[in-house]
């Protein structure tokens, strides 16, 4: 939970600004628009005219090449066969260590519950 802090409230920063009053120096554009920029590219007082216009870059243009990688090596070829001899030792490894920790734990709760009753 955060703590709230003097000053002002947390959504101030995203708030439509307010509406400047004509009496408050707002400039007139073009065609007695109140608010917009005096080149007439605004639309209102909240308006947004939009991005500005991109130029399309000429056909066929890329960006220069400086240096040209090499192609990819090729891989050595795998022997499917010692690949899973060795996952199923690995495999088997992994279950008896967890049933050598798993009796280990076995014996400890006997002993506890040993303690416990006695």
């Amino acid at each position: 939970m955060t703590t709230p802090h003097p000053g002002p409230a947390s959504d101030d920063p995203w708030r439509r600004p307010t509406a400047p009053t004509p009496a408050a120096g707002t400039t007139t554009g073009p065609g007695g628009r109140v608010g917009g920029p005096p080149d007439g590219h605004g639309t209102g007082v909240a308006g947004y005219s939009g991005p500005p216009p991109t130029i399309a870059p000429p056909p066929g243009w890329r960006p220069p090449v400086h240096f040209q990688a090499a192609p990819p090596r090729r891989l050595p070829a795998q022997d499917m066969g010692a690949l899973d001899a060795q996952e199923q030792r690995a495999q088997r490894t992994t279950w008896v260590i967890g049933g050598v920790a798993g009796a280990v734990l076995v014996v400890l709760v006997c002993l506890l519950c040993s303690r416990m009753l006695f």
